[in-house]
Order: structure tokens, then C-alpha cells, then sequence
């Protein structure tokens, strides 16, 4: 949904919050991606003869919404990634039904991807195959009859992932956009452990899964994840089942009940030290390197009480089934709110001697921060992202504020402020 500054801020924060924000709202911006870190999106331009140059130049780089066809509303992936190569066998089941119009034509984001098989299911079996076309990272499919916006469908669409055939370009912001991620695959470098993860936003999902790659889109999801039984893996949601296979592999099913943006879903697995804490009745865990299992209550031992106070702060109460954070080599970014389950690069392990010159609770608190602005509320398109990164720098304040004082907050503010 459209949502607006105002709106967010008369009905989910309170007064003394609103205080803070109008003292503070340039640390709003501060979070701001510029226009060449947002790709593929629509463009909206005015047809005016007055617009001057900067103002051609801002609306070329607007990102409108998208025109929205279909509604998401539950996505299942099976998954199984093949270290030797690269690339990563799929199947996915889409269920999904016309926003509006009647049509008999479905679009979907699915960039690099080998297509082995589109069909149409009715209870799980194969009903109808259909006509489909892969052209320009788009899966274009065809169907037979014409379906209504009464109508939920679902659609089968067998893959196989390849991000190491794909250009890589990435933003400032986000230094690749392969989507899915391969650390040290074959094991030859004795240095560092292999590792899968994905990272979505803004539109690198629909390497690994084809979706509507669009913010606007929310839906629910069951993973499945088959990798050799040695692994730990994380995905979004709760681990309802974890099944051993005749071929010495396992199958991790991981649930998200509550609907979420595709660009949030994610996947890791790796050979982690999980170490589980918990906020009232919900799961709080941190994924690490073995060696800093140790160290895991030290580098995030904060989070339940930051989510205690967000969720007061707030008025609503931290809405997701849990809040896992997991720590992945060569990240090809900061961090990532990913409903549930954020990912971090490797700064986020520290001893206690090296976090005495400083932690990174302003990383914690920000990705936390998203959930509520970014995950909950999530912006129309990406243009409003904005909204997303400058609730959660703001964040990064509040924290300050409520767990060292005003002068320390203060302090971190003219160093945002001086860099911005």
C-alpha cells in the first residue's frame, strides 16, 4: 500500500517519538539510495515543455510503481544447490490470482535462470501444460484459458539457477547483484569456509527463484532446502521439519506465515555455531564462524532488549515469528533486513578486546529497526526507499538515546550529519 510519512507517523509512533523526529528529520534522509543504486525499476515522467534540466534529469531516474497484474500470495521453493558447478536445482510453486482484469498471460522475473518446465497445478498434480518464452530475464508464460481475479492459481515453473553466467554490476550501496552467492564452493582455500547466501534487494531475487520482483508484492513462503547433512542452513520463518534423505542429505523445511515483499526472502547455509536466546515466547539466535560462537552473546547479547524497546517505542509489538542474524563471508554489502533473518558481513565478529574499540549495535538496531519500516510497512516502489533507510538511521538514534544518553547519541548524530 501506499503509505506516507504522516500517515506512518500519526499511527504507529508515539508523541515523544514525533518530538525526536521533527528535532531530527535531516537523519531521515541520510539513509537515502541514490538513483543509480535502484535497478530495473519502471520510470514515470511528467509531459510538461517547462522542465528544466535537473528536474528531466530527476524524473528520468524516478522509479514509478509498477503496473500490478497479478497478486502474489504463496510461493514454494524446493531448492538444492550443486557446489561442483555453481548452480542451484529448483522447483518452485506460485500461488497467485489477476489483480484486476481478466487475463491469459502471466509475467514473471527470472534472470539467467535455464528453464526446464512451466505447467499449471490443481491440488499438487500437473493439470494443464502451457506455452512459455524466456526473454530479456522475464519468463513470459501463456496459458490456455483466460483466468479472473476470483480465480487463485498456481504455477509450477522447474529452474535451474546459474549466477556465475551472469555480468555482475551492483551500486554503491550493494557491490553485486548475482542474487546468489557462492563462498569458497569446492573448498580449496583453507582461509575460508563454504557458504551459500542470497542477497534480493533491490531485484536480484529472481536469480534463484522467479517471483514479481516488484516491493509492492507481499506473499508467504515454505522453503525447502536439501544440502548434505554436515550443513546448517537459515531461511525466513520457523524450521518445521529437518529430514534425512537415502543420499546422506537432509531437507530443511523452513514456514513464514506472515506475507513479506519477495526481496526479502533469503536463504544461508553454512557450517555456523548457532547460538539461541529469545524474546518472550519467540526465538532470537545468531549464526557465527565456530570460533565465535564464544563471543555470539557479546557481538548481539542486546537484540532482545532492543527488541523489547522498538516494540514499546513503537506501540506494536515485533510482529515475526522470530530474529535470527547470521554472519556470511565476502557480503557484498553492510547488512540485510531480510524478514526474520538478517544477514551481516564478517566486521560483526569481534572478540571482547577488539569490541572495546567500538561494536556495531548501530548495525543491529538498523536492520531490527527494518522490520517494523522496510518489512512490515514496506514502500510502494523503490523510489520510496528512502522512507525504509531513513526510519532505520533514525533507529540507530533512539538506541543511542535510550542505552547511553542523550550526549552519546548526540555525539553519533554530528558524525552522520558531517558525513552526509
Amino acid at each position: 500500500m501506499r503509505v506516507s510519512l504522516i500517515f506512518v507517523l500519526s499511527t504507529t509512533i508515539t508523541v515523544s517519538v514525533i518530538r525526536k523526529l521533527i528535532l531530527l528529520l535531516p537523519l531521515i534522509f541520510i539513509g537515502c539510495s541514490t538513483p543509480h543504486q535502484i535497478n530495473k525499476a519502471n520510470t514515470y515522467a511528467p509531459k510538461s515543455d517547462s522542465l528544466n534540466s535537473n528536474e528531466e534529469s530527476y524524473w528520468a531516474n524516478y522509479r514509478a510503481t509498477y503496473e500490478q497484474t497479478w497478486d502474489l500470495i504463496h510461493t514454494t521453493l524446493h531448492v538444492r544447490p550443486i557446489w561442483a558447478n555453481q548452480t542451484l536445482i529448483g522447483n518452485a510453486e506460485i500461488n497467485l490470482h489477476p489483480h484486476w482484469y481478466t487475463t491469459d498471460s502471466l509475467t514473471l522475473n527470472a534472470r539467467g535462470m535455464t528453464i526446464n518446465h512451466v505447467a499449471l497445478l490443481f491440488k499438487g498434480k500437473l493439470t494443464d501444460t502451457v506455452s512459455y518464452a524466456c526473454i530479456n530475464d522475464l519468463l513470459k508464460i501463456k496459458f490456455n484459458s483466460c483466468f479472473s481475479r476470483n480465480d487463485t492459481i498456481q504455477v509450477m515453473v522447474n529452474y535451474i539457477a546459474r549466477p556465475e553466467l551472469l555480468i555482475n554490476k551492483g551500486s554503491d550501496a550493494i557491490q553485486g547483484d548475482k542474487g546468489l552467492y557462492f563462498i569458497n564452493p569446492n573448498g580449496k582455500d583453507p582461509d575460508k569456509p563454504t557458504q551459500l547466501w542470497t542477497q534480493g534487494e533491490t531485484e536480484s531475487n529472481s536469480v534463484w527463484f522467479p517471483t514479481i520482483e516488484s516491493p509492492a508484492q507481499k506473499m508467504t513462503q515454505d522453503v525447502f532446502i536439501t544440502v548434505s547433512k554436515d550443513f546448517t542452513t537459515l531461511s525466513n520463518g520457523l524450521l518445521i521439519e529437518s529430514k534425512n534423505n537415502d543420499d546422506s542429505s537432509k531437507t530443511d523445511h523452513w514456514r513464514q506465515t506472515l506475507p513479506a515483499a519477495p526481496y526479502l526472502t533469503m536463504m544461508a547455509i553454512g557450517h555456523f555455531s548457532v547460538t539461541k536466546d529469545h524474546w518472550k515466547d519467540k526465538e532470537v539466535s545468531y549464526y557465527t564462524d565456530p570460533e565465535y560462537g564464544k563471543y555470539a552473546r557479546n557481538i548481539f547479547g542486546e537484540t532482545p532488549s532492543m527488541i523489547d524497546y522498538f516494540s514499546n517505542i513503537l506501540g506494536t509489538p515485533y510482529p515475526w515469528e522470530k530474529f535470527a542474524q547470521v554472519v556470511v563471508h565476502d557480503y557484498v554489502s553492510g547488512a540485510m533486513e531480510n524478514t526474520t533473518a538478517v544477514v551481516h558481513g564478517t566486521n560483526m565478529q569481534q572478540d571482547p578486546r577488539e569490541m572495546l574499540d567500538g561494536d556495531y549495535s548501530d548495525y543491529i538496531a538498523h536492520e531490527l529497526f527494518h522490520h517494523w519500516f522496510g518489512d512490515l510497512v514496506t514502500c510502494e516502489s523503490w523510489s520510496n526507499i528512502t522512507l525504509n533507510e531513513g526510519f532505520a538511521d533514525y533507529s540507530e538514534y533512539l538506541w543511542r538515546e535510550h542505552r547511553y544518553g542523550k550526549e552519546i547519541a548526540d555525539q553519533e548524530f554530528k558524525k552522520s550529519m558531517s558525513s552526509y
